[in-house]
């Protein structure tokens, strides 16, 4: 088949010097819950790569879940709780020296699904990129999913990335309490 005058064979570019994302594919903001476990490490190795692309604004937030006991056990649940989040904190500003300059963190106490969809709400979020750990069973009907909720609710789409999953973002965060990786045989 022969091309007419008017018609060229390839684009004037190739996809390597095609580096920007679509112009109407845009996420300015990325919200990544953390717990500071393993997994909501490897949702943020996820959100860092989007940040990265799109040249967005990364948000990370903790959420202290108050723990309401009942009876006599001697235990000033006002004064634990106030450490609790003054531990959070000191993560949360430890985990952002991690990443590059610019990101921001914020500690909320509450329902951890309720608290993540008010501040995604609050912060405008395009993008809540979340962990889960993949409970099942009778640890999923009693501790329920919060990424389940979060993605009900949610006012901007969700990725929800499980613990054991194909990865596609190769992981560089490097951070004093995670663990290093174990090789497969």
């Amino acid at each position: 088949m022969e091309l007419g005058a008017s018609e060229s064979q390839l684009p004037s570019t190739s996809p390597e010097q095609n580096l920007e994302p679509h112009p109407n594919f845009r996420l300015q903001r990325i919200l990544v819950p953390v717990d500071f476990s393993d997994c909501s490490r490897k949702a943020l190795q996820y959100a860092i790569a989007f940040v990265e692309e799109f040249s967005g604004e990364l948000f990370l937030v903790h959420v202290v879940e108050p723990y309401f006991v009942t009876g006599e056990l001697g235990v000033d649940m006002i004064s634990l709780i106030g450490d609790v989040e003054k531990s959070a904190k000191k993560h949360l500003e430890a985990l952002q020296k991690t990443i590059k300059p610019g990101c921001r963190i914020g500690l909320r106490r509450g329902t951890p699904a309720q608290e993540i969809i008010n501040e995604a709400k609050a912060i405008g979020a395009d993008l809540i990129i979340t962990a889960t750990h993949g409970r099942s069973g009778l640890g999923h009907i009693f501790m329920g999913s919060v990424a389940e909720r979060v993605v009900q609710h949610a006012p901007c789409p969700v990725l929800v990335v499980r613990e054991n999953e194909r990865e596609f973002v190769k992981t560089a965060l490097k951070t004093p309490s995670a663990k290093p990786a174990k090789k497969k045989s």
